[in-house]
């Protein structure tokens, strides 16, 4: 097991870790006398990890991760996910190949691939005679979300156990070759792999959007998303300022003397990224109609 141990915090520790001075924290500690305190002190102090011990996953925690998956909520309970265990060396230096600005993909203990399965049911509906009627966009927003909901249970449970993750959606820039790679029928979406492995070092609570920014009581407010915005990016840059280095197209832009989280975003959806992804749904099956 690893030697990294979280600290037992309070909410307001937990707020502010998350949140910074830009949320209020909530006066009360909500976490007093909760029988599943630790599930909420999990979840809020989740991190993300790219550098992992030699320690060995063992097999029954894994196993307890996978079943952590498949615990998730399912849409009409069609259970539209799979998951591949990617435990062939060759293989997985293959896939992480496709990807050299992520090393980690290599050097994780585990890596998991989530799939978007739609091929499971319609095979259902053959088998049993019956015509496959939900040929639409939201039979794959279906299969997307179950997958999504897994990763995510995945996560927390595996953070639980003590271990550390990195979810990895760029495998999504390599739909084609990675379906390839894992022999995927029709209908079936490589959504996100999953690095796994016990931490080599702590990690940082990345600090998020205020709740002014996101949480809306009755209906869709906007007055308040710019100072917000603002707010925000002026508490995150004080806790981590991005380097230089490190901004954005810089040779389309230039630098910037202040450089927040809503330029580094702006920058980024600024030149498009996976245009192909519904090019690829249609070419395995799904209509998005």
């Amino acid at each position: 097991m690893a030697d990294i141990e979280t600290p037992v915090l309070k909410m307001q520790q937990l707020w502010q870790a998350r949140f910074g001075d830009s949320a209020p924290p909530p006066t009360e500690n909500v976490l007093d006398n909760v029988p599943s305190a630790e599930t909420v002190r999990l979840l809020m102090q989740h991190r993300t990890h790219r550098a992992y011990t030699t320690e060995p996953i063992q097999p029954e925690t894994l196993d307890t991760v996978l079943a952590c998956a498949s615990s998730a909520p399912s849409k009409s309970d069609l259970q539209q996910v799979s998951i591949i265990v990617v435990d062939d060396p060759a293989l997985r230096q293959r896939i992480a190949a496709l990807i050299p600005t992520m090393p980690w993909i290599a050097s994780a203990t585990a890596f998991l691939i989530f799939l978007a399965d739609g091929y499971r049911i319609e095979s259902i509906c053959e088998q049993r005679g019956k015509p496959f009627a939900n040929d639409n966009l939201d039979s794959f927003l279906a299969a997307v979300s179950d997958a999504s909901l897994a990763l995510q249970n995945a996560i927390t449970g595996a953070e639980a156990l003590g271990l550390g993750c990195c979810p990895i959606s760029v495998i999504r820039d390599h739909m084609s070759e990675i379906a390839q790679l894992l022999t995927l029928p029709r209908r079936v979406i490589p959504l996100a792999g999953l690095c796994l492995g016990y931490p080599a070092r702590e990690g940082h609570v990345s600090m998020r959007l205020p709740p002014d920014a996101y949480i809306h009581k009755n209906n869709y407010s906007t007055h308040q998303l710019d100072s917000a915005i603002d707010d925000y990016d002026t508490h995150r840059d004080a806790r981590h300022r991005t380097p230089d280095t490190a901004q954005k197209h810089v040779k389309d832009y230039g630098l910037a003397e202040f450089y927040g989280w809503s330029e580094d975003k702006a920058r980024q959806m600024s030149k498009a990224e996976r245009a192909g992804v519904g090019d690829f749904a249609r070419s395995v099956g799904f209509s998005l109609s």
